[in-house]
């Protein structure tokens, strides 16, 4: 177990986030002491060698190894438990937190907190044994901040470092005083969504005795949604058996949610508002132990107990959505599948904590990022009417989005362009009409409205041309319909209709980029606009794929009413291209939709423009995709004889120059027609473009040609080889060095000199 800990510890440390963490405790020989041993755990000191051979601790921090569960479903956990001395040493991240609980804020419009609050204990939130506290442990900074928003917690009052089969992951413990809860309750039963269902209650306890005492109407509901035929007696047991362990916060904070929305659904039904409350309540038991696969089209939701279970496959059914129930291990699955796992997937994106995007990939909910695949996955509702004239002059229509019972009803307007749009001074009605733009691959954002108290979400002839086919059909309907009653110039119509047709842009949102050759044969790929949000939004999804301003794409702000503009550099391109390969996450998502719509655009600029644009991205996705040790029996013709190339391993180092320069040196060991030789190479940046040369001298002929024969079989490209005095000469350029770094023994030193040698 001991090794098994460490070698999750240093699992791909060079690559992960915590590289920096991993290599502190990697500066010497690190050694354990055990400390504290019990029937389930094992707790060592962390030590580290110093002068004279002595021993020293690392102060604060403890190697955990701990049993968890019971039986077939046991396994064991490893974790680093780090005091509050490490605060700032993750400072970073907490802020990143904070910064994001912010940003929820302002876009989640909240009346009544307590349907939200409520699926979270039923999933991540526990309640202490005593009572007074409520606590979470997670790794997804989302599920802190969303939860943040509604509980108030605390800066994390404990951290710790979780050793994953994917390597390190920093874990955040959080509370808060039950208080919170219990003032939540209160104000829902004052006038919230308590008060619609006629509870009475002031606190978590007092609504735990509300339980208890009408736990029979909730069983009888929960039959009548099961079909009491299926059941069986043990099953209609264990539902009425929960009434007595409700006093028990473990299992009252896993039965109040489903029982709440069982008891809603007989009193108020199923449509309107109370599918919008049904849809804050899932979302917190989703966005905690449950699950969303677009691939496999599931939803699930997670239970401790078999009863508890049945109880959330019973509120789901009154809400017409099935789901069946499945033992997975030690625990129970409640899961809806196909349609009605579509429609779940729906309500939880259009009715729960809004989907950030943009920044750390932490922040971003990967629940619900596939919510939204899962929900684009079938076809939306969607029809039009009132085709009418303005005073204004504008032609406008109505057009209307609908997804079971959810409808929202916008406005299109005809006139330099087509706009939708839909305009409120309730924020908690605009925000459901953008997501359901969403989901008919629109990228809509809520803004306010002027500088008065609506908001609104806007869309127009470019972004429209993104969505999906039965949303443009229904636009071009509307402009077709304008055209014949003679609103609309045929010639202007029929330029909105052909972007209809063609899609400027693709799936979520991209600009139209222009691409083309430079004089000197280089790609030029550049997005302009006069509006600066505009940049800045392209700037932060740049960001948010992983490239860095500066290194990988350059910004220039409008300014005095003339164009900005983001324009992606070369280095940029193929950094995107190898995301889109073998990054992870929001990242390789957003990298292979850039790169894909890159090609794209490239394609439609001629051929010449998509070859040089296809050669960058081939470059890139091949950078540390192979070995050295790949290259066997390679034959390269070179000085008219045939060798025959065997690399057997190699490395690339940095080292100062006489003038200071930091010079990249790349070292091969390798068999050429059987003789082995060790190669050396070393780039430097000269002139005054800052150019990547590398060289190599060599005395004898025989030895620059297998030299050069080596550097065609690793990159593809003959080396320049010529006379320097007494001397022969092997020049390489930055193509070359592109060629090198397909390699993933030279790859991450290429990138790094690359960057620090930049101007």
């Amino acid at each position: 177990m001991i090794a098994e800990a460490l070698r999750r510890l240093f699992l791909k440390p060079g690559r992960d986030r915590y590289s920096r963490f991993v290599e502190l405790l990697k500066g010497g020989e690190l050694a354990l002491e055990l400390e504290k041993e019990t029937e389930t755990s094992l707790v060592f000191r962390l030590l580290k060698p110093e002068e004279g051979g002595r021993l020293a601790e690392f102060k604060g921090i403890k190697l955990r190894i701990e049993k968890v569960g019971e039986g077939e479903g046991a396994g064991v956990t490893y974790f680093l438990e780090l005091d509050k001395s490490w605060r700032k040493f993750f400072e970073h991240e907490l802020k990143i937190v904070e910064e994001t609980a912010g940003r929820l804020r302002e876009r989640w419009p909240i009346e009544d907190p307590f349907p939200y609050m409520a699926g979270w204990p039923a999933s991540d939130v526990a309640i202490s044994r005593k009572g007074k506290m409520l606590q979470m442990t997670t790794s997804h900074f989302w599920q802190v901040a969303e939860t943040k928003v509604l509980f108030g917690w605390s800066d994390a009052v404990r951290l710790r470092v979780s050793l994953t089969l994917e390597g390190p992951k920093l874990q955040l413990l959080v509370q808060a005083p039950l208080d919170k809860l219990n003032k939540a309750v209160g104000r829902s039963a004052e006038g919230g969504w308590l008060k619609r269902l006629g509870v009475k209650a002031k606190s978590w306890d007092e609504l735990k005795r509300w339980a208890i005492d009408n736990w029979s109407g909730v069983v009888e509901a929960a039959v009548r949604r099961l079909d009491e035929k299926t059941l069986t007696k043990e099953e209609l047991e264990g539902l009425n058996a929960l009434r007595d362990k409700l006093n028990d916060d473990k299992i009252a904070r896993e039965v109040i949610a489903p029982a709440l929305l069982l008891v809603q659904a007989e009193k108020l039904g199923v449509g309107g508002e109370s599918l919008r409350y049904f849809a804050a309540v899932v979302s917190g038991a989703i966005g905690g132990d449950g699950y969303v696969s677009a691939a496999r089209g599931e939803v699930g939701l997670a239970s401790g107990e078999r009863a508890i279970a049945l109880l959330w496959r019973a509120a789901l059914a009154a809400y017409g959505i099935k789901a069946e129930v499945k033992d997975v291990e030690s625990a129970f699955q409640v899961v809806a599948s196909g349609d009605d796992a579509v429609r779940l997937a729906r309500l939880y994106f259009l009715f729960g904590p809004p989907l950030l995007e943009g920044g750390d990939e932490r922040v971003i909910s990967h629940k619900l990022d596939e919510a939204v695949k899962l929900g684009a996955k079938e076809a939306l509702n969607i029809r039009w009417e009132g085709l009418k004239r303005t005073k204004g002059g504008r032609v406008a229509a109505n057009l209307t989005i609908s997804e079971g019972d959810v409808e929202v009803k916008y406005d299109v307007y005809l006139r330099n362009e087509i706009a939708l749009e839909f305009v409120s001074t309730d924020r908690g009605r605009v925000e459901p009409a953008a997501r359901l733009l969403r989901l008919a691959d629109v990228d809509a954002e809520v803004k306010r409205a002027g500088g008065g108290g609506e908001w609104q979400v806007w869309a127009t002839t470019d972004k429209l041309a993104a969505g999906r086919k039965e949303l443009k059909d229904a636009i071009a309907d509307i402009v077709k319909a304008a055209v014949k009653n003679g609103w609309v110039d045929a010639g202007k119509a029929e330029r909105w209709l052909e972007k209809l047709r063609s899609g400027i842009t693709l799936k979520e949102g991209w600009p139209k980029y222009k691409m083309g050759l430079a004089r000197s044969g280089s790609l030029e790929v550049r997005y302009r606009s006069t509006n600066p949000d505009n940049i800045e939004r392209e700037a932060r999804r740049l960001r948010a794929m992983g490239l860095v301003e500066g290194r990988h794409f350059a910004v220039k702000m409008p300014e005095g009413g003339g164009e900005g503009y983001v324009s992606i550099l070369k280095d940029g391109l193929m950094r995107a291209a190898w995301l889109s390969v073998h990054g992870s996450g929001e990242q390789q998502r957003l990298a292979a939709e850039f790169v894909e719509y890159i090609l794209q655009r490239a394609r439609e600029e001629g051929d010449d423009v998509y070859r040089k644009a296809e050669e960058i991205v081939r470059r890139g996705r091949e950078v540390g995709s192979l070995r050295l040790t790949d290259i066997k029996g390679k034959g390269v013709d070179v000085g008219g004889r045939r060798h025959v190339v065997d690399v057997l391993g190699g490395e690339a180092e940095f080292e100062k120059g006489r003038s200071g320069r930091t010079l990249l040196r790349i070292t091969i060991t390798a068999d050429i027609d059987a003789v082995r030789g060790y190669y050396e190479m070393t780039y430097g940046r000269y002139g005054k473009n800052n150019k990547a040369v590398g060289y190599a001298y060599i005395r004898e002929e025989a030895d620059a040609e297998r030299f050069a024969a080596l550097v065609e079989a690793l990159t593809g490209k003959r080396p320049r080889v010529y006379r320097v005095g007494d001397k022969i000469a092997v020049k390489c350029s930055r193509e070359h060095l592109d060629g090198f770094a397909r390699y993933a023994e030279l790859a991450e030193a290429i990138a790094k000199w690359l960057e620090e040698t930049k101007r």
